[in-house]
């Protein structure tokens, strides 16, 4: 919903006033996020879990959009800097906090937290964030290419997600495959023709929001399987508990928060081409520092190295990235350009783990047999190991087997797993690098004569 909902959050920002849909979907997603506090059982937070979503897509693009029409273009590319840093320490902050109440308290608390935060937003934005809206918007909203959108990203990951369960071969998984897939032709088909489209095809005419677009789909499909599974394989394999599992990736917040401003000055001297080639090709270095240490490594001699120089990448690429999607069309647009990308970024990470989860699992599938011929166990224990590798580093190791074969499978399992992930962190680089061509060859070589004429 989140991924789906973004272009409409955006385009009714545009309409009826950015921060009034901003304040409607901070007060949704507080809502829904004691709904999710308060369920009963797995389906009712699934449901409060998808109106979070619906929230989230009317606050996200207008806290940007907010901003972009605030701040002239002068301004613009450090005010955006700030704000990518305040955003990097919500991120730090959310997972550690997070993960010391799910390991000391309850999961619920982890939602309720949002409440007082929720207030605090609400406050601040009556009282400081002046209200701005497009004066010439057409009045109509597309409807039906949100739910086309919704359907045909629904019917892909859902597919995907089942897939290794089920077989691809299954009708129920080929039938959501090919009607999400159906569904997104449809949706370009309708965004073409109607007069109001959720998402302005005439957009993409400009280089810099195409190649924008574009190295955010391979840049942030990267960096969401790494978060994901990065997470798995910190407390599944390595023994972390939730809060320092979290407080695992603080250096790379933290880089982001210290150098997002001067990285969105970045753009003014020396265009955005450069930036958003030299990041991502830094952020490519980061993940395949992931992928080379093995397990029960000290975290700054294994994952420290890695953090550091993906925040890096990422903090170099970040505001000069939201920049040059901002600056790329008429500020009336804001609110639209602003919900294309989010919605980029958002499809890019829930397409990420649904792909990554199938790459994952046939990596880890392929090395889980050939390591489990090197251990003698009857076929029967063996077929028992095999049916469960759906689940990973989750697997369960049979009761009924000795102590010895037990820790043997247990370290088999984990080498199996190491193995995936690696795979996983040299795909997410191979995208980090597909960005950062993407930005060479489609993005504008702008803003550095400038520089040159002012003597800098």
């Amino acid at each position: 919903f989140l991924s789906a909902l973004l272009l409409v959050g955006g385009s009714l920002g545009d309409q009826y006033g950015r921060r009034l849909i901003f304040n409607i979907g901070v007060v949704i997603f507080a809502i829904a996020s004691a709904g999710c506090g308060l369920a009963a059982n797995i389906e009712q937070l699934i449901i409060a879990r998808s109106v979070q979503g619906i929230g989230g897509a009317l606050l996200v693009p207008g806290s940007l959009a907010l901003i972009s029409s605030t701040f002239n273009e002068k301004e613009r590319g450090k005010a955006i800097g700030t704000w990518s840093g305040f955003s990097a320490i919500t991120t730090a902050i959310g997972p550690v906090l997070g993960g010391w109440l799910v390991e000391h308290w309850s999961w619920r608390a982890a939602f309720f937290l949002n409440l007082p935060l929720a207030v605090a937003v609400l406050v601040i934005s009556v009282w400081k964030v002046p209200e701005t809206k497009e004066k010439d918007h057409p009045g109509r909203l597309d409807w039906l290419g949100a739910a086309l959108a919704t359907i045909g990203l629904g019917g892909i990951v859902y597919g995907l997600i089942e897939s290794p369960r089920l077989g691809f071969s299954n009708p129920f998984v080929l039938l959501t495959l090919i009607g999400g897939v159906v569904a997104l032709a449809a949706f370009v088909f309708n965004e073409a023709r109607t007069k109001n489209p959720m998402v302005p095809l005439n957009l993409f005419r400009s280089r810099d929001f195409s190649g924008a677009n574009i190295l955010t789909l391979f840049l942030y499909a990267a960096l969401s399987g790494m978060f994901f599974f990065f997470t798995l394989n910190l407390i599944q394999i390595q023994g972390y508990s939730a809060t320092a599992a979290g407080a695992a990736l603080l250096p790379f917040v933290a880089l982001m928060f210290a150098l997002s401003r001067w990285s969105g000055g970045l753009i003014d001297r020396f265009g955005a081409r450069l930036p958003l080639t030299i990041g991502p090709t830094i952020a490519a270095i980061g993940f395949v520092l992931f992928a080379l240490p093995s397990i029960s490594g000290n975290y700054w001699t294994s994952f420290f190295p890695a953090v550091v120089v993906l925040g890096l990448g990422m903090a170099i690429s970040v505001a000069p990235l939201t920049t040059t999607v901002m600056s790329s069309v008429g500020e009336e647009q804001a609110g639209v350009a602003s919900g294309i990308n989010n919605a980029v970024s958002r499809t890019a990470g829930l397409l990420a783990i649904a792909v990554f989860g199938v790459v994952m699992l046939h990596a880890f599938s392929q090395r889980l047999v050939t390591r489990m011929n090197d251990v003698q166990v009857d076929e029967q224990l063996r077929h028992s190991i095999y049916e469960q590798r759906v689940k990973l580093a989750a697997l369960e190791v049979p009761a009924n087997a000795d102590a010895g074969t037990r820790e043997q499978i247990k370290t088999v399992v984990a080498d199996s797993f190491v193995f995936g992930f690696r795979v996983i962190m040299f795909t997410a680089a191979g995208l980090a690098l597909a960005s950062g061509a993407s930005s060479w060859f489609f993005i504008r070589k702008s803003g550095l004569a400038k520089a040159k004429k002012k003597g800098n």
